[in-house]
This record gives C-alpha cells, structure tokens and sequence, in this order.
C-alpha cells in the first residue's frame, strides 16, 4: 500500500508565516473593504442622480458644478470596477481559507463552530459576486439600451436592490469578522498565544 501524498495545504507548510500565509497581511480583508466601498459608491452616486431633481438647486446654491449624467457615470464606473475588483475578492479568500489554522474549540458568537463560519463565508461570498456581476450586466443595459434616452439612467428596482445588498454585504461581513476576532484566522498574535508563545518576544 503506497503512503498517500500530503494535503496540498501541508506541501507549502514549511514558507508560511505565524499568520499561516506566504505573506505578511491578509489581501482578502482589504480587498473586501475596497469590493464594499466600490459598490456603496456605486449605488450612492446612482441615488444622488436619481433625485437630481429635487437636489439641483441646492448644488446651484453651493455653486457646485455637477450633472445628473455626471452623477450616473460615477455610478455606473464603480460598479464596474467592483465587479472586476470582487472576483480577485473572491479568488483571494478561498486561497486564504485553504491555508487557515482556526484556534480550536472555539465559536462564533453565532454559535457556530469555525468551519461551518467558513462554510457560509466562502459560499456566500460565491452567490454575492454573482449578484453584483448581475447587477452590473442589468446596469449596462439599463446605461446604453433600455434607458439611454432617460435622464434617470437606473429604475428605483434596482436601486432598491442596490440598497437591500448593501445591508447584505454588511451582515456577511461580519462572518469574516468573526472568522478574525473569534478564531483567530490569520492573526499572527491569536495564533502564538493559542500555542503558548508570547509574541512580545517571538516577533521582531
């Protein structure tokens, strides 16, 4: 019976830092915050141009230069970008969940253990870019088709949409929070004094 080869996670075990990754900072925690602020931008400009009625003269009284087309373009831009931005989003928090080590015996505040919080993190991390990619495909017909001869450029179905998954975006968040806080994934320090080393003195 031949010895079975190790997990591929085990193969690179030997370059991994105190964190669990061949790198110094976790790119998936930053590249979520940079995801959630692309897409609040995003809806925000769209609902700034949707109003632009009612809002024009105040900008006339701050003598602000701004159009409704203007406001549309920013969000119609960032949710481009942060549909492009939330696939590299993604592909870095699988890679990062590969590698994490949770502090064993541990639950979320939830009451779930760490790899069911992960489990639910990973898969909806999966459904939530497919709903901003959606988006971004409904908001580029909407730009060049189904409303390019309207001065509001977005249906208030969408926008509704927009908002609802922000809150979405906020609550799923918080599993990658607890990922951190309770568990421990990827903190340098949570994971030495789990091991018993202080890391006053292992650090540099």
């Amino acid at each position: 019976m031949t010895p079975s080869a190790p997990a591929p996670a085990l193969e690179i075990a030997s370059s991994l830092g105190p964190n669990d990754l061949p790198y110094a900072l976790p790119v998936h925690p930053n590249l979520v915050h940079f995801t959630i602020g692309l897409f609040a931008i995003a809806i925000a400009f769209d609902v700034a141009g949707a109003l632009y009625p009612a809002e024009k003269r105040v900008f006339r009284w701050l003598a602000l230069p701004v159009t409704r087309r203007g406001f549309h373009d920013v969000g119609w831009y960032n949710l481009l970008a942060c549909a492009v931005v939330t696939f590299f989003t993604v592909g870095a928090g699988f890679f990062e969940m590969l590698l994490a080590d949770p502090i064993p015996g541990m639950r979320s505040t939830l009451g779930l253990g760490a790899t069911t919080t992960m489990l639910w993190h990973g898969v909806g991390g999966v459904l939530l870019l497919l709903i901003i990619v959606a988006m971004t495909v409904w908001r580029g017909f909407q730009r060049f088709a189904w409303r390019r001869d309207y001065g509001r450029q977005v249906t208030w179905a969408y926008l509704a949409l927009g908002v609802a998954l922000l809150l979405v975006l906020g609550l799923h968040g918080t599993l990658g929070a607890e990922l951190a806080a309770e568990f421990g994934v990827h903190i340098t320090a949570d994971q030495m004094l789990a091991a018993g080393v202080d890391p006053r003195t292992a650090l540099p």
